[in-house]
């Protein structure tokens, strides 16, 4: 999944099996430094993807806050387990961060995982629009856009 062109369109160019490993390494980071990480996305006992929270990317406005992601396999996509398994990781993060709130960033052009953000409850932040450092000037994936949600007023 990780090295699926198709899966990995708005994500990374030229996805291979090395930059599959090199997101698995720094995702086992992020736990092992954070505390935090993706999970295994299942359905019907088959992997069908990852979700979960990492810190912001270094170098981004998010740095630093809490950001929520997810990455699911084509034969699962439409099905809905983004925002499912994404609405399960942000009561992770209410229940066990002091977070005041959980960021998203994506592709300006990336309709569907903003598609998802809002269904999460999830804003699009007016001031948080910016060009992503990993990506050239003429990469159309550079455009990034934030979402953000905040911490309900019922969650300790």
């Amino acid at each position: 999944m990780l090295s699926d062109p198709l899966v990995m369109r708005d994500l990374v160019r030229n996805p291979t099996e090395d930059t599959a490993n090199a997101s698995i390494e720094r995702h086992i980071g992020y736990r092992a430094r954070h505390g935090i990480g993706f999970w295994t996305v299942e359905e019907a006992g088959q992997v069908a993807g990852l979700c979960g929270l990492k810190p912001g990317a270094p170098n981004t406005p998010i740095e630093g806050e809490l950001e929520i992601g997810w990455l699911l396999a084509q034969p699962f996509w439409g099905r809905g387990l983004a925002t499912e398994a994404a609405r399960v990781s942000l009561g992770w993060a209410w229940e066990h961060t002091v977070a005041s709130r959980v960021v998203a960033i994506t592709a300006a052009s990336h309709l569907k995982s903003q598609d998802v953000m809002l269904r999460l409850g999830m804003s699009r932040l007016p001031d948080g629009d910016f060009d992503h450092p990993l990506y050239g000037a003429e990469d159309p994936m550079r455009a990034t856009v934030t979402f953000a949600v905040s911490r309900p007023e019922t969650a300790h």
